[in-house]
């Protein structure tokens, strides 16, 4: 007989089969093996009968009992041995019998494996591959499969694989490895035995019961006591004796956001899920934190960084996976429900992480640690970085503060994430709530046939269900994708100035205004930074940064100023001659200089944006994209649809392939969805790089791009591309790391100011010629770009990039001035928006309008990571454009020097993360410091 495999009843006893067998120990040298089980969506379950007489390929999974115990413990956090559900029947060991008869009906009639039906095997790629295998049926051998075991009628999720098809109506039947043989008379009494089955889901099903049935078998020899801790209960304990145990799952499915063992099941999850949730692990988190620091006060200083560090990450990993959820909800399928749970549970959230950054004993362990010579210089440099960079933000969490000081730095904290909170909503909200319907055919003179196509899309969303692209009516929103097109091609200058002042004024009015949220905002940080010890916000910023000081920050800006101020001017100039050239007359307005530099740009290089857009199909984009990445990183990307849950139908999965080894997935979310997500793109963390929580990395990438109109696809414009391929670079840093310590794998503990370098370095790809040429083909016809297309495209690169600069480092030094040298408590200081207005004269060739309120949706600092950090960018694009350099200088010709550098590239910038500080990291890669050089050039503003 095989043997046993129980659920361990504690922490200690997992803790030993771990420490005794290890992750990678092969379940057929365990002393006691694994459980295998194969699923069977219900709807199937009648369909194995006829199956039962051909001889089908052996499938299984081996799960070790250390997997079991964290999805069970660590992930669910049910208390062990304390279930409650319904007891134990007659009922339930006959669905044991069923269960297990089932199983050995399905894989033991493989006639040419009788006599060794279920050895136990490792399968160290246990959540990947199934696909593949399950695509060729005949194949011999084991693969991946979804794992679901219900015990004492708890419904609890041990391991799952993504791919999971019909998660909650499934029926899983688990039974012990081991080697047996079966006689003809097992299998003829198995095949009745599974025929009741099947008539058993059936009948449930059709009484509407979608719970899953669970059937678990335990079988062996181990010793009694072992037995008597195992958390199946009710039924008989004996040595060397097979028990059988079952149990049908009666209570409500699984919370889908407690069900942490894969990845998240989007379909599932909604927001009546989120309170008992996050209710849920946070107390777990606050309870086992306690025992935490009771116990790091035993623990040796050479092993505290494995007891605190690694502990700590396994105890946050839950509310990390739950809350994250809920925060990547909230910006790609935003609801009424779904704020207000978040905003519900938001203070219970800061405060328990408050709590754990505020304390003394682990902020005293750690100091410790770092003042021991020798465990210091035991540890690893990503190691070192993480413990100094625990130590810093524990500072920053107000880990000395005492008293009524911590009880309002405690509050500064929960009021800060309540208005950042209410500040994006407010910018969705006042985004999505202004249309401009348009009925007259003159109105919309100008407007290219794509955007006609989405304007009457819109209109028929809205409730006009006749209209139509050639005869309206047109309905055109402030979403990039619907307000561009627009400014850029609508002849009537009344109704872009109608747009563009809809556009400036978002989120400053009514019940939506930001501007006092912008005063709040300002108010509290600063005296934030003051009761930590720094002068200003932005000082407390910088404390984390590559750049040293404010003074560092404004030297860049005027350097890049300096650079493009005159450029920019001229520019404008050039505008202003050739619009009126063209019949207009009057000075410029804001309005109008997106349309007539368009024309300009047309009229220069003989080439529009929507010519261009049928070259730009998203579909090649993408696979051209995915050749570059294999090109110079040596990666492979491959589409993974239906192999993990989505939250919208359009949103893709994909995973990456290195040396034929699965090492990370994304999700892309290509689309604007103006309803319900908000604007602009990012690149965000499902899960990160773990050794300890034996997790690859899963990303997000988010877009907002243009989307298919009817049967046509995605014409992207090449904004919309150089997007897609900077969202990539974030992801990449994140998803090809070589640092396994989640603390700084992947993009976690990487300066700020630093982030930009990968995104900002693949833009410069969308103008190479043989990256281009991989993807740009007409989307009906496929025929490659015309190379003068190209040239024109190439050539228009710099156009109006005086104007592009400056226009950055006006945002960068906006930011910069109210987070370091404006007082928002001083009434002589003026509002935010003066300062918004004074630095004009210094960084913008146009002055805003008076009652421009830009700053109302200025989230990158009011609701996003780039307080006083929106300098990263140029700060970043100056390494990247060095990057870039790097490759250039070898001749993007020589495609054996480019993957050379694209290695190196690879195996610093992107693999390294925040293991090593990031000027280390680029002198690595490239030798040197990096130089403005290159970024002056690519802009076309070098004097020489």
């Amino acid at each position: 007989m095989g043997g046993f495999c129980d659920l361990v009843a504690s922490p200690a006893q997992a803790q030993r089969h771990h420490t005794l067998f290890g992750p990678q120990t092969p379940a057929r040298h365990l002393p006691f093996t694994s459980l295998c089980t194969i699923p069977c969506p219900r709807r199937q379950l009648g369909m194995l009968l006829p199956n039962l007489f051909w001889p089908p390929t052996v499938y299984f999974l081996s799960v070790r009992n250390r997997r079991m115990y964290r999805a069970v413990h660590e992930s669910e956090r049910l208390p062990l041995g304390e279930e409650q559900g319904p007891t134990h029947s007659k009922w339930a060991m006959t669905l044991a019998a069923i269960g297990v008869g089932v199983l050995v009906v399905t894989v033991s009639v493989n006639r040419s494996a009788t006599s060794s039906l279920w050895t136990a095997t490792s399968i160290s790629s246990a959540a990947q591959s199934t696909q593949s295998f399950l695509s060729t049926p005949q194949r011999p051998g084991y693969v991946s499969m979804p794992v679901k075991l219900v015990s004492s009628g708890a419904a609890q999720h041990l391991t799952k694989s993504s791919g999971a098809a019909n998660r909650m109506d499934t029926s899983h039947i688990v039974v012990p490895t081991g080697t047996s043989q079966m006689s003809l008379a097992s299998v003829l009494m198995m095949t009745a035995v599974a025929t009741i089955a099947a008539g058993w889901a059936w009948i449930r099903k059709g009484h509407g019961h979608s719970e899953p049935l669970a059937m678990v078998a335990i079988s062996g020899e181990r010793l009694h006591a072992d037995v008597q801790s195992s958390i199946i209960t009710g039924s008989q304990r004996l040595n060397k004796l097979t028990v059988l145990y079952a149990s049908t799952a009666m209570d409500a499915p699984a919370n889908p956001l407690l069900d942490q063992s894969g990845l998240p099941r989007f379909g599932s999850i909604g927001a009546e899920n989120v309170k008992p949730a996050v209710t849920k692990v946070l107390a777990n988190l606050r309870a086992d934190f306690k025992v935490l620091e009771e116990h790091i006060s035993t623990v040796p200083v050479e092993k505290m960084y494995k007891e605190l560090i690694e502990g700590m990450e396994k105890l946050s990993a839950p509310l990390e996976y739950s809350w994250g959820v809920v925060g990547h909800l909230l910006g790609v399928k935003n609801s009424p429900e779904l704020r207000e749970v978040h905003e519900a549970m938001q203070g219970d959230v800061i405060t328990t992480s408050q709590a754990l950054g505020q304390s003394l004993p682990v902020y005293n362990a750690l100091q410790a640690l770092k003042a021991d010579a020798a465990a210091w210089d035991n540890l690893e440099g990503p190691q070192q970085r993480i413990v100094e960079a625990s130590l810093r933000s524990m500072k920053h969490s107000g880990v000395g503060l005492e008293g009524e000081q911590l009880k309002k730095f405690n509050q500064i904290a929960l009021d800060l994430a309540t208005l950042s909170t209410k500040f994006s909503n407010n910018v969705l909200d006042s985004t999505k709530a202004f249309t401009l319907t348009l009925t007259e055919k003159e109105q919309i003179a100008g407007l290219p046939a794509s955007a006609l196509a989405l304007y009457a899309q819109t209109a028929k969303m809205k409730g006009h269900e006749n209209a139509t692209p050639e005869n309206g009516p047109w309905v055109i929103g402030l979403d990039i994708p619907a307000y561009m097109p627009a400014m850029q091609h609508l002849k009537d200058g009344s109704v872009r100035e109608q747009l563009y002042r809809a556009y400036v004024s978002r989120a400053s009015t009514g019940d939506q205004d930001n501007a006092p949220i912008i005063s709040q905002i300002l108010k509290l940080k600063k005296q934030r930074a003051q009761m930590l010890g720094y002068n200003t916000a932005a000082d407390m910023s910088i404390a984390s940064k590559m750049a040293g000081s404010v003074e560092d920050v404004d030297n860049l800006s005027e350097m890049l100023r300096i650079a493009s101020f005159d450029a920019a001017k001229r520019e404008l100039a050039d505008v202003q001659a050739f619009a009126e050239k063209n019949g207009f007359q009057g000075k410029l307005a804001l309005w109008d200089v997106p349309y007539w530099s368009e024309r300009q740009k047309e009229a220069l290089y003989s080439i529009t944006a929507e010519e261009l857009r049928p070259y730009f199909a998203l579909p090649c984009v993408l696979q051209g994209l995915f050749d570059l990445c294999e090109r110079i990183f040596k990666i492979k990307i491959f589409a993974a649809d239906g192999e993990a849950e989505i939250w919208h139908k359009d949103v893709r999965f994909f995973k990456i392939m290195e040396s034929d080894q699965h090492i990370a997935s994304f999700y892309l979310d290509p689309y604007s969805r103006p309803e319900n997500k908000r604007g602009g793109a990012w690149m965000g963390v499902c899960q990160g790089a773990s050794k300890v929580l034996d997790r690859k990395p899963v990303a997000y990438l988010i877009c907002n791009g243009s989307p298919p109109v009817g049967s046509v696809p995605s014409l992207m414009t090449f904004q919309e591309v150089t997007t897609l391929f900077h969202e990539t670079g974030h992801g990449l840093q994140h998803m090809l790391t070589r640092v396994r310590d989640a603390e700084a794998a992947g993009i976690r503990n990487v300066e700020w100011d630093a982030v930009e370098l990968p995104s900002q370095f693949m833009e410069n790809w969308c103008y190479d010629r043989p990256t281009l040429f991989g993807f740009a083909r007409h989307y009906s016809t496929g025929e490659p770009l015309p190379v003068p297309m190209y040239e024109k495209l190439a050539a228009q690169k710099n156009y109006n990039s005086g104007m592009a600069m400056l226009r950055q480092i006006n945002f960068q030094q906006i930011d910069m001035q109210l987070h370091s040298r404006y007082d928002p408590d001083d009434p002589s200081a003026g509002t935010s928006f003066d300062v918004m207005q004074s630095m004009a004269d210094k960084y913008a060739v146009i002055p805003p309008l008076p009652e421009d309120r830009f700053l109302c949706t200025f989230g990158h600092i009011f609701a996003g990571g780039y307080s006083a950090g929106y300098y990263s960018y140029k700060w970043a694009e100056v390494m990247s454009a060095d990057a870039f350099a790097a490759f250039e200088e070898v001749g993007l010709e020589n495609e054996e020097a480019v993957r050379e550098v694209g290695k190196r590239f690879r195996e610093t910038v992107l693999a390294l993360g925040g293991g090593k500080h990031p000027s280390d990291v680029y002198r690595e890669f490239r030798g040197r410091d990096p130089t403005p050089d290159a970024l002056i050039r690519h802009n076309g503003l070098a004097t020489n």
